[in-house]
């Protein structure tokens, strides 16, 4: 149920031009199909879908279709170990090596969470072994994590771990509390919120209703592309990069975070938790990606992707997929929204849609 414009103080005509750009930017070319939903206030306002699922192949984008996440996965995993926090099991500054002696390997005995979670651990390159037919193998993962070396000394740079920090992430909440991961987050945050389209590890029976993705013309990561569009892929536990999901349930996330952990009566995290874990923990250059960039404990700050209060507010959280995708909550402004597309583009060109999409959506708030 997507509840009145005037109810929640946003400008029916302002989400029209929200609207008429959803459609526009497919119907140029910007990507074959895209899902877009946003809330306010608790509330939801917009849900969008159109456009291809699988271009080829002719086939639509329904209202269950469910999108790639990407890196956009990562926020859903820092969310696990924020309730882990919350409930004293774990305390920021913990060596990983306490709750996992084996991953002290190789020199990593100083690293803590709070490393992990900033991105300032120091290993964040796939380890050449751990390639995507290994994935669906957690043991294998949990080797590879032991036995990587690290580039950097622990905290000492900054340096984006696009696929390393969601597999230790998980395999901390594994032994802290004792269940698997994607047990851990169906049962603590996805099942309770009622985001029953997101997965973590698809089950196999839903493989039909994953949109493909599409290398666009700019693309110049197109064997990645071709590699989330394996099922393996789908179904492996990757925690930082493999999420599946709607944007109506990427979206319902954001808007319990903007509630300050609770949302329609489902209490996820308390306030105290969300204000602790969106406050700027690092600022500077991150070395992965050649850019500017601002974290807190496992989400982005400030993102230009989305929108204009995202380039000099840092109250706005969280966090962008590669090439495609983009989701985050302003509690300023009680907005939550989460847009996702299936063509993957090049920086250059993935950001100012997604950003012009966010933008939009900021515009319609009276």
């Amino acid at each position: 149920m997507v509840v009145a414009a005037d109810a929640v103080q946003m400008d029916p005509q302002a989400l029209d031009r929200v609207e008429d750009l959803f459609r526009e930017q497919i119907a140029r070319g910007s990507h074959p199909g895209a899902v877009l939903a946003v809330y306010r206030h608790g509330q939801p306002v917009l849900d969008l879908h159109g456009g291809m699922a699988d271009a080829e192949a002719g086939k639509t984008v329904a209202s269950d279709t469910m999108f790639v996440l990407y890196s956009s996965t990562k926020p859903l995993a820092a969310a696990c170990v924020h309730i882990l926090w919350e409930r004293g099991k774990l305390d920021w500054d913990d060596p990983v090596a306490k709750h996992w002696p084996g991953f002290a390997k190789n020199g990593k005995e100083a690293v803590t969470l709070r490393h992990v979670l900033t991105h300032r651990g120091g290993f964040p390159e796939t380890p050449p072994k751990l390639t995507w037919d290994k994935w669906q193998d957690w043991d294998a993962v949990v080797q590879a994590m032991e036995d990587i070396k690290p580039e950097y000394p622990a905290g000492a740079v900054f340096a984006y771990h696009p696929r390393n920090f969601g597999w230790v992430l998980a395999e901390l909440v594994r032994r802290v509390d004792g269940r698997p991961f994607r047990d851990f987050l169906q049962e603590e945050v996805t099942g309770p919120l009622g985001m029953h389209d997101t997965f973590v590890g698809l089950p196999p029976s839903l493989e039909d209703r994953v949109s493909k993705q599409h290398a666009m013309e700019d693309c110049d990561r197109p064997s990645q592309v071709s590699m989330y569009n394996r099922p393996e892929v789908h179904q492996a536990v990757q925690p930082a990069g493999g999420g599946i999901a709607t944007a109506r349930d990427l979206a319902r996330f954001y808007a319990m975070m903007e509630r300050g952990g609770t949302l329609d009566g489902i209490r996820v995290l308390a306030p105290e938790t969300v204000a602790e874990v969106t406050q700027l923990q690092v600022e500077g250059l991150d070395l992965t990606n050649e850019r500017h960039s601002r974290r807190s404990l496992g989400l982005s700050l400030g993102d230009p992707r989305m929108g204009s209060s995202g380039t000099d507010d840092i109250r706005t959280f969280g966090h962008g997929g590669a090439g495609t995708s983009v989701g985050w909550a302003d509690p300023d402004s009680g907005l939550a929204m989460a847009y996702i597309t299936n063509g993957f583009r090049d920086d250059s060109t993935n950001y100012p849609r997604l950003a012009a999409m966010s933008q939009a959506v900021r515009d319609a708030c009276r």
